[in-house]
């Protein structure tokens, strides 16, 4: 195989997956991953790692993965990343690092994400950890929620000699990394929990069904618990709606709860005992990753599934790869169409959804092309359920309970980009509680900055 083509990577057959949870992406073996590490230039000005939010020396550890030794590969990626199994699965590798890639100018940019993923998970089977501190200081720092920005904080804060403490709300950990993403995309026993052992095994205390803001406060943290620094990394999940008519339909859901139920509560496993509806014709609403997820996991409880999506395919928001997943599986895309109103039966279930056609116009203040109804142009789509993953917004209880922390408009914490500093003194934040929601990488890279504004912070108090 010449160099302009990447090694593909074997998956499970959309027929079969279409009917399972288990991982649809089966990941390099380890001919399979050095012949694609070859394909690595080592540019001496890695474009790549300018688009890592984390910032891997990618060149360094693909160096390794030529050379056979997963181990230095995976110490040199661990330097950086907290999360490794997870970002091979679920980074936008191809918007970011292999967007960058100067083989990509003329051919298939090097699959850094696979290879990533094959590092890691080749070094879990080894047993093989991330290196700790060598220094322990006498400083604690208390760390809000267990997701990707959290544990990232958490872990380079602990490898720092930092006594750091995780507060998680939910009775497990990891944030949308357990309740968000789907066991097909990023299996929970073992990736996750092994990555969250892996930042527990660098010191770091993890108390779950601690809701911050009524269980405890920020403010008694820090002036009762002897918390020097906080930082905050809640994530957002208060789901939007459409507010159109008949929203409150009975079998109307947010992407939200839908997913929470099957993901974290393991409703698509016959013997959970959480309910979960299996809808025979499912409407999801919108165009991202969650609403991929959404529609991937009703196919697998039994519906036929359309996304309804108000732009078309070249805006939609969702990786390329989890669309070209969800349209081999048999996934129906209605693009360019709106809804306008849900209708129920007489028992107060839906039974329909009214939609409307739609046509691009000016681009609006994000440079997309906005969506014009095109008068005239409804039609209807029977269906038994609605999931609506229209994005999320953080969750109010943590601002309105903390004295001195600003948020804006959209009820998201003001924090400095650079170091996450708050307006409230020893108090940062970042990920999805600062942007709204964004993604994985992006959130582990505000809890990397705002480890690093932390040890400033208070390496100068």
């Amino acid at each position: 195989m010449d160099g302009f083509v990447r090694v593909p990577v074997r998956e499970q057959d959309a027929k079969e997956r279409a009917k399972n949870f288990k991982e649809v992406c089966l990941g390099y073996n380890k001919e399979e991953a050095e012949n694609e590490a070859t394909r690595c230039l080592n540019c001496k000005n890695p474009k790549c790692v300018e688009g890592c939010p984390v910032s891997i020396d990618i060149p360094a550890f693909i160096q390794q993965v030529k050379e056979g030794n997963v181990e230095g590969a995976y110490q040199i990626i661990s330097k950086s990343s907290a999360l490794p199994a997870v970002c091979g699965r679920v980074c936008p590798q191809e918007s970011q690092c292999e967007g960058k890639c100067v083989r990509g100018i003329k051919g298939d940019p090097v699959s850094i994400g696979k290879l990533e993923r094959y590092v890691a998970d080749t070094a879990r089977e080894m047993g093989i950890v991330p290196e700790g501190a060598k220094e322990k200081k006498n400083k604690k720092v208390a760390v809000i929620g267990s997701g990707p920005s959290g544990l990232t904080c958490a872990g380079d804060l602990a490898k720092m000699g930092y006594d750091v403490t995780i507060f998680e709300a939910l009775h497990e950990a990891g944030g949308v990394l357990v309740y968000g993403i789907p066991e097909f995309r990023l299996p929970k026993d073992a990736v996750v929990k092994k990555e969250i052992e892996n930042v527990k095994a660098l010191g770091v205390k993890l108390e779950t069904d601690v809701v911050i803001g009524k269980s405890v406060t920020i403010d008694e943290l820090m002036e009762k618990e002897g918390f020097e620094a906080v930082f905050v990394g809640s994530g957002a999940g208060l789901p939007r709606f459409m507010n159109i008519p008949g929203e409150q339909a009975m079998g109307v859901f947010s992407a939200n709860e839908y997913l929470t139920r099957s993901n974290l509560m393991k409703a698509f496993d016959e013997n959970s005992t959480t309910p979960i509806m299996r809808a025979k014709k499912c409407v999801v609403v919108g165009g991202g990753n969650v609403a991929m997820d959404a529609a991937r996991t009703a196919l697998r409880l039994g519906a036929e599934v359309h996304v309804v999506y108000r732009r078309g395919e070249e805006e939609l928001p969702a990786r390329k790869e989890e669309v070209h997943h969800a349209k081999e599986e048999g996934i129906i895309f209605d693009l360019l169409t709106n809804p306008v109103e849900i209708h129920e039966d007489e028992n107060g279930w839906v039974k329909s959804i009214t939609c409307i056609r739609m046509e691009l116009g000016e681009p609006d203040e994000s440079g997309r092309r906005s969506p014009v109804e095109i008068p005239g142009s409804e039609f209807e789509i029977e269906c038994d359920a609605v999931i609506m993953a229209l994005g999320t917004s953080p969750n109010p209880l943590i601002s309105s309970t903390t004295k001195g922390l600003e948020i804006n408009r959209r009820k998201c914490i003001v924090a400095n980009e650079e170091t996450g500093q708050t307006s409230k003194d020893g108090v940062f934040a970042g990920g999805d509680a600062v942007t709204g929601a964004a993604t994985v990488i992006l959130a582990m890279g505000a809890g990397k900055a705002a480890a690093k504004g932390i040890d400033e912070y208070l390496s100068n108090k």
